[in-house]
């Protein structure tokens, strides 16, 4: 696909019509390679610099141009913003933009308890189900995931489908357990070299370390750190105005 340059009978203004080829292109993954200058896009849509800059001020206002001195222009791409008022699920913040949510599973499997034993409660002799999930945002990695599950809950999802959606989804059909709380903490971090690599994370971005315990019925069924992307990924807290007591 080419850019359509512009219809002169058309009443539409010159500026407006590149606006809308420059939508479709965009839409269709035309331009993920690389963004055009004003000069090519000049050329490619016989039209002045000053009808180009005109489609690029919209675009940018509108939220999918990144234009900066010295470095050209660049799409922008969507960035997710999670609220902290209750549980919340990385797969469903993903599908809510539109993107594709998908796992790679690294690893499923029953390892001894070791350093999960205690905040799982259970023997640090028994084994517990590890999984290792690199989560997908489109084409483009956002997470690295590490879960250790109580084996004697939670070993039917070892023959699960883990490769897109929640893993609290599969607990719930699979194993019956439906987390109903649990607690989180998250820091900033810098990844190892793997996990940058992993993460397809810029030099000099860090990461949000969270570390998650989930509970069913009263019991911890899962102990997680998670490695979010901290270019792509960030967390609202929201409250309400507190009603203070009027003294009389």
């Amino acid at each position: 696909m080419t850019a359509r340059p512009p219809d002169r009978s058309s009443p539409l203004p010159l500026w407006s019509q590149v606006l809308e080829d420059l939508r479709r292109r965009v839409a269709v993954g035309e331009l993920d390679a690389g963004f055009p200058t004003e000069e090519e896009l000049t050329r490619d849509y016989a039209v002045s610099r000053h009808t180009v800059r005109e489609a690029l001020r919209r675009l940018e206002a509108d939220g999918l141009l990144i234009r900066e001195r010295g470095r050209g222009t660049t799409l922008a791409r969507p960035q997710f913003e999670q609220p902290l008022r209750a549980l919340y699920s990385l797969a469903r913040t993903v599908r809510s933009t539109g993107l594709e949510e998908r796992s790679d599973v690294r690893a499923l499997c029953l390892v001894p308890a070791g350093d999960a034993a205690e905040v799982l409660g259970v023997d640090p002799r028994a084994h517990v189900v590890y999984l290792e999930r690199l989560r997908y945002a489109g084409d483009e990695p956002l997470a690295l995931d590490r879960s250790w599950l109580p084996a004697d809950l939670a070993e039917p999802i070892l023959h699960a489908e883990l490769s897109a959606g929640s893993i609290y989804d599969v607990l719930a059909t699979s194993c019956g357990l439906r987390v109903t709380g649990g607690w989180e903490r998250i820091r900033p971090l810098n990844p190892s070299d793997d996990e940058r690599r992993l993460l397809a994370l810029p030099a000099r971005e860090a990461v949000f370390g969270i570390e998650r315990l989930a509970l069913a019925a009263g019991r911890a069924v899962e102990r997680r750190h998670s490695l979010v992307r901290g270019d792509r990924y960030s967390f609202l807290a929201e409250w309400d105005e507190p009603v203070l007591a009027v003294r009389r």
